[in-house]
């Protein structure tokens, strides 16, 4: 079924796959060890359930050029190669995947020295629908991706061991461990509905959603939802408002329902951002939702998001604190300059790092945030500042730190997701929830709240939640039909 030539290409990827008898009733020999559907197999997004993987090979083969190039095959079924693109290179530039390091045997011309440049090979938007911006490095992300693909193959092949059965996930220190080297795409819902008790709540209460959905609705709370809409994501053309369909819709279900569900709470500037998120990766405005309560609910502190803010207020003067005692030169440049983490933090905990990293990178971080909780968040916060110390030591005046704090958010070392995750688990030193909750109650809690609601009262939009925000003109959002992976799937399959 697969052309010949460039099966040496995939074979040490075959090595993950099963060899025991049995593993592959049903399908064809290509499809058993070191076959070409074995490889494909690992991306169970892209697999048929109870199909013959090599039903795959035939559906991406008009996406390959003529002779087979295994590298732009299952390059095109990862969403990384534009349609007619060849990303052999990928795997060509991976000594352990590519026998004889960079020798392109096997692939076609376009992945061999004088091809294409990264910029054409690369799709201008990303597979989550974000448009890469203008100086985004297509050849670093390329080079990156080389061998974050071998990374994510394995991974898949792993939790597709794990998850057979259908079960829910439950947690457990092998979950704990496989969440935190990352989850693929295709478990990433059901993986988050699992081990954040979303899924048991969604069970308990069927039928919920919609009803808080069809109940009597705030005027306030829709204008305050309708407002920011055009503010969510306008750099992702799913949430245009000429888009079809536009998310629009689905985000604006599920923090509608939110916010008659918690009342404490309504609706907040930022929600927004994660409610976005929540909807691409489940597809389904109700697991959204449940996602969402988990979040808000349980998983971050208390008043995270309420007219108060007194448990964001609370985190930053725990950041303050742990940065004090890990990395004094930055607390004491800090305070010299008289600049509150209020200015610099604001964004990273209001909107979970979302269009402050990288969108996959941001999607990593949360893998462990719904695992493992807030702590999370100080983590990451604390590598980014341990391990950009230096840079941030040559400010000379407060313009200039906030231009260092803008520059550590960007670049390779956020962008390769896989080695940033190991990094915040080695680089912050020891962190667990018991020293937090410690550090939390030494504080005075109410001290300056009002200051700090007037500080970020005061703060434009854009600086707190988004430098690509735009205007929002009005918005008609008449349409309240619940979004579910069957009706995305139909749209972006």
């Amino acid at each position: 079924m697969a052309p010949a030539g460039g099966g040496s290409i995939l074979g040490p990827l075959s090595r993950e796959w099963p060899r025991q008898a049995g593993v592959y009733p049903g399908l064809c020999p290509e499809c058993g060890p070191g076959g070409w559907g074995s490889i494909l197999a690992s991306v169970p997004s892209v697999a048929p359930a109870g199909g013959c993987r090599v039903s795959i090979l035939a559906s991406v083969l008009s996406v390959a050029p003529a002779g087979g190039c295994r590298g732009s095959i299952l390059a095109s079924v990862l969403s990384v190669a534009p349609a007619g693109g060849c990303r052999g290179s990928i795997l060509a530039s991976v000594p352990s995947v590519a026998p004889g390091g960079r020798d392109p045997s096997g692939l076609c011309p376009e992945c061999g020295p004088g091809g294409r440049a990264a910029r054409d090979r690369v799709p201008r938007i990303d597979p989550y629908g974000f448009e890469r911006p203008e100086d985004f490095d297509y050849a670093a992300y390329e080079e990156f991706f080389s061998t974050y693909l071998v990374i994510l193959t394995r991974r898949a092949i792993k939790w597709s061991k794990l998850l057979k059965g259908g079960g829910g996930v439950q947690r457990s220190m092998t979950v704990k461990r496989y969440i935190r080297k990352g989850v693929p795409l295709e478990h990433r819902a059901r993986v988050w509905m699992g081990v954040s008790g979303a899924q048991a709540r969604m069970d308990r209460n069927p039928g919920y959603y919609q009803r808080l959905l069809q109940g009597e609705r705030s005027a306030s709370l829709e204008e305050a939802i309708r407002t920011d809409m055009n503010r969510t994501f306008p750099d992702n053309v799913r949430f245009r408002k000429d888009a079809e369909p536009c998310l629009q819709g689905p985000l604006y279900n599920v923090l509608l329902a939110y916010g008659h569900h918690n009342h404490s709470v309504g609706y907040c500037q930022g929600m927004n951002f994660i409610a976005g998120y929540l909807i691409l990766v489940t597809k389904s405005e109700e697991e959204a939702f449940w996602l969402l309560d988990a979040l808000v609910g349980r998983i971050l502190p208390a008043d995270y998001y309420s007219p108060s803010m007194l448990g964001l207020k609370t985190d930053q003067e725990v950041l303050g604190e742990l940065v004090r005692t890990k990395l004094p030169a930055v607390a004491a440049l800090m305070h010299s300059h008289g600049v509150l983490w209020t200015l610099v933090a604001s964004r990273w905990f209001i909107c979970l790092f979302v269009d402050v990293l990288p969108v996959e990178t941001v999607l990593r971080v949360w893998d462990c945030l719904f695992s493992e909780g807030s702590k999370i968040i100080f983590r990451v916060a604390l590598t980014l500042l341990k391990h950009h110390q230096a840079s941030i030591l040559e400010a000379t005046s407060v313009p200039d730190l906030c231009e260092k704090f803008k520059e550590i958010t960007r670049g390779r070392f956020v962008t390769e997701c896989h080695s940033f995750m190991q990094r915040i688990f080695l680089e912050p030193g020891s962190l667990s929830r018991a020293s937090i909750a410690r550090r939390t109650r030494a504080l005075p809690q109410a001290r300056d709240c009002s200051v700090l609601r007037s500080s970020l009262s005061s703060m434009p939009v854009a600086i707190l939640m988004s430098s690509k925000l735009k205007p929002s003109p009005s918005l008609n959002m008449s349409s309240t039909s619940v979004w579910n992976r069957d009706t995305w799937n139909s749209f972006f399959p």
